[in-house]
């Protein structure tokens, strides 16, 4: 990756190990753990070029902060996501993501700039209460 830096390796380090979809806050607090020195804006900052650069996916929630899942070569996945508690899922799937991209383009003329699959609903528990 372009532009190493210290602080972008831990925080890929950190999102490696994590799979609850942390929210940038999480992030920086589990950074600071490591490096006291780092500052809020820094861990955003780097939040944001890696999820330009396709490293880290920003996952945009209707109720609360936006959440971050770290991309790797695991089989392809989507979100999931409950518009009560606001709690994220993940989902296997198999579709070939490209022509996805290329059917929508071709019936709407819009082009698609990320390859996340991310779904509403309500979640078990959530449905439980109502």
């Amino acid at each position: 990756m372009e532009n190493y830096s210290k602080q972008r390796e831990e925080i890929i380090d950190i999102m490696k190990e994590l799979y609850n979809h942390p929210t940038a806050e999480e992030i920086y607090f589990l950074v600071k753990q490591k490096d006291p020195a780092i500052s809020r804006s820094t861990v955003y900052r780097n939040l944001k070029f890696l999820s330009d650069k396709g490293v880290v996916t920003q996952i945009s929630v209707s109720n609360g902060p936006d959440r971050y899942d770290y991309i790797e070569e695991r089989k392809k996945h989507g979100h999931v996501i409950c518009t009560k508690c606001g709690r994220l899922y993940d989902f296997n799937y198999d579709l070939d993501i490209e022509k996805v991209k290329q059917n929508i383009f071709s019936q709407t003329g819009v082009e698609i700039l990320n390859d996340g699959i991310a779904m509403k609903g309500i979640c078990s528990s959530c449905k439980s209460k109502m």
